[in-house]
């Protein structure tokens, strides 16, 4: 399933809101994705992975990326070379916006990213395009 589903994310910050005051809240933002081998079993972990090498991996294994609308993310399916079958989801331009896009509709403080060392260029694209950037160090 999705690291960060939409609906759940909104769920969360809904009920932040009932504790704290809207500039009191960042929300958090993942960078990066998870390759499950299927079928899952309860326990069973999957590999973390960041967003560029999710795209890779795809282009790789020519497999096809679709978006869930529900969640607002990306994700494939495709089968490695012991033949299993596994299923990746992780964020792209498209999931990132409609994170941001969820902070700013309920004004909240800003965003923070989980982690920083992956590197993911689409994503400053976005958030430069939607947002002022400032610095607080």
């Amino acid at each position: 399933m999705a690291v960060a589903p939409l609906p759940e994310v909104r769920r969360v910050v809904e009920y932040a809101l009932t504790e704290f005051s809207p500039n009191q809240l960042y929300l958090g933002i993942p960078n990066y994705g998870y390759d499950w081998t299927l079928p899952y079993r309860d326990g069973g972990r999957a590999k973390s992975l960041n967003n560029v090498e999710a795209v890779r991996l795809a282009w790789d294994r020519r497999a096809a990326i679709r978006y869930d609308e529900q969640t607002q993310t990306p994700w494939f399916r495709y089968v490695d070379d012991q033949g299993s079958e596994h299923e990746v989801w992780f964020e792209d331009a498209r999931s990132i916006q409609a994170k941001l896009n969820l902070a700013f509709d309920f004004g909240l403080y800003g965003v923070g990213y989980w982690n920083l060392d992956r590197p993911f260029p689409q994503n400053w694209v976005v958030l430069n395009a939607m947002a002022n950037i400032r610095s607080e160090m």
